[in-house]
């Protein structure tokens, strides 16, 4: 399916008389003349395809029909000479399909002559916040200085419109995140060719970032975790600054883009290669879980359900090893929840209670965390969900206790 594609569907969904206005976003200054790497917003992407800065997305539908018109910065060959080549209006309509490419300059008046000569009765931003005390998104100020400039027009929020289209991956987006999933196979790999006690957790995190770079990963989905003894009972440890000791375990959370579309896998490793009696016994039962989840992930259950399997294998489990005595106290070891959409966002959109569909692409995470042991083992694959059951994309990505001594060895 093509980004063309992917607006028709939203189209369809959108009332008569509707604007939608969808920015990139803007690069964030950090200190003088620094900025922070340019993320692109995802509901930009989604319809567009674009990663570029300063650049943005108008469409306007009436009577069944809808004209769409894309945005860009002028190339500026003085520009250029610092900071590289700029689309011109022939790349950007290639990649999004949009043939009314205009200059960035123009996007106001675009805007004012639809709202002067078309009835508008409602705005599409995206208008996502991730909590209250977040600074406001790129999306989020032009949405509030659009409601102010034209206070009759009911502002809609552009991010809940796309959730029920993101959430079911089409062919394209599923090979997009394999392709993650597969550099980030070859980047544990080396990662495991060469641990061993003594090293620092954030070179453990350089050998998997080299790898991944070199096999053409543009960025990490997230920041590396690398949480070594103790450390890997963070759930969202990433510091990466303790010497990994012999005898633990190094918990690896981690993943990367392609085509910006995100992987999420988590493996722990033994650092001087191999398990010892305890720590074998503690991930063999979080590997249990896992399989168990992923031979019930299908259409009709939600992550839920998923989770409710999870928390049974594991309850059940720490009760055979006598550490909890009811299913319902494995909350003392197990924090999380087993599962979350996959995507464009490492933890991509969707609605509480959503019902699997083909096409998600979900994680399997179970885990357990006992801290008086150091010992935090999570095992987290990637599956695609299909029309009868589940695809682990990351099957190639080995678990097996025996294999990953073997491998280690």
């Amino acid at each position: 399916m093509s980004f063309k594609e992917h607006r028709e569907k939203l189209y369809q969904t959108l009332e008569e008389n509707t604007l939608v206005i969808a920015y990139a976003g803007i690069p964030i200054h950090t200190n003088e003349d620094d900025y922070f790497d340019f993320a692109v917003n995802s509901q930009y992407f989604y319809l567009t395809g674009l990663e570029r800065e300063n650049t943005a997305f108008l469409a306007y539908k009436t009577e069944g029909k809808t004209r769409e018109i894309l945005f860009i910065e002028e190339p500026d060959p003085h520009s250029e000479r610092w900071t590289g080549k700029m689309p011109t209006r022939e790349e950007v309509r290639s990649i999004s399909g949009i043939e009314d490419v205009r200059y960035m300059d123009r996007l106001e008046d675009a805007i004012g002559s639809f709202l002067g000569r078309f009835r508008v009765e409602r705005a599409y931003f995206d208008m996502y916040r991730c909590a209250m005390n977040d600074l406001p998104d790129y999306n989020l100020v032009m949405a509030e200085r659009f409601r102010r400039a034209y206070p009759q027009v009911i502002l809609k929020d552009l991010h809940t419109a796309c959730v029920p289209l993101r959430e079911r991956k089409d062919a394209q987006e599923a090979e997009r995140i394999r392709k993650a999933v597969d550099i980030t196979r070859q980047g544990l790999e080396f990662v495991m060719k060469n641990l061993k006690p003594g090293m620092m957790e954030y070179q453990v995190q350089a050998d998997f970032e080299y790898t991944c770079r070199r096999l053409g990963a543009k960025r990490q989905a997230f920041p590396t975790i690398a949480g070594s003894g103790i450390n890997g009972c963070m759930m969202h440890y990433d510091t990466n600054h303790c010497e990994v000791q012999d005898g633990t375990l190094i918990l690896l959370d981690l993943g990367v883009k392609v085509e910006n579309y995100s992987s999420d896998i988590t493996r722990p490793y033994p650092a001087n290669g191999k398990f010892s009696p305890r720590q074998r016994e503690i991930y063999e039962l979080v590997l249990k879980a896992n399989e168990a989840v992923a031979a019930a992930a299908r259409p009709g259950i939600t992550t839920k359900d998923l989770n409710d399997i999870a928390r049974r294998v594991l309850g059940e489990g720490l009760i055979a090893l006598g550490m909890i005595k009811d299913v319902s106290e494995v909350g003392r070891y197990y924090m999380h929840s087993v599962s979350h959409p996959i995507g464009i966002d490492v933890h991509d959109i969707s609605l509480a209670g959503d019902v699997l569909e083909p096409g998600w692409v979900i994680s399997n995470e179970p885990g357990l965390y006992i801290d008086e042991e150091a010992i935090g083992i999570r095992i987290e694959d990637d599956l695609l969900i299909t029309e009868d059951g589940c695809e682990v994309l990351s099957k190639d990505i080995i678990k097996d206790p025996d294999e990953i001594e073997a491998f280690m060895a």
